[in-house]
């Protein structure tokens, strides 16, 4: 099984940004062990503060991978684009959030890219990519 986790803007200052939404450990060093505790699952980590890379990221892995856990960070609530190219790949996307957005800005209660992903995982912090993972395998069996 091929897992891609994809994280978009401000994502790689998780640990130092905001600690009282984002809590104070490195988004690297999580990855890092969630990779460990799934040794049977390939996975590919990227982080890009650029949307065309995000995009070009989600075509790149999004035909030959079982799954993507994408946090597409504040692109979530604007981006067409991203939205449009999870639509136009194959593997199912899980929008993926470390806080619960709903309960932020007014803003962020909206998605652009919730109807175009197979699920949403937001507000368990950085379980919520765990969470996100075990949806993937979970519902790879299924089919």
């Amino acid at each position: 099984m091929k897992i891609s986790i994809i994280n978009g803007p401000n994502l790689n200052l998780v640990g130092v940004r905001e600690p009282g939404i984002y809590g104070s450990r490195s988004l690297n060093d999580y990855l890092a062990e969630l990779v460990q505790q799934y040794p049977d699952v390939e996975f590919t980590l990227f982080q890009s503060n650029h949307e065309g890379a995000i995009i070009d990221q989600l075509q790149l892995v999004g035909f030959d991978h079982s799954g993507i856990v994408l946090n597409a960070g504040a692109y979530t609530h604007y981006s067409i684009a991203i939205a449009d190219c999870i639509r136009a790949i194959t593997a199912p996307v899980v929008e993926t959030h470390i806080s619960n957005v709903m309960e932020r800005e007014s803003f962020r209660h909206v998605s652009m890219i919730k109807d175009a992903c197979a699920t949403v995982i937001a507000g368990y912090g950085l379980d919520s990519y765990r969470r996100a993972v075990e949806w993937l395998i979970e519902n790879a069996k299924k089919k």
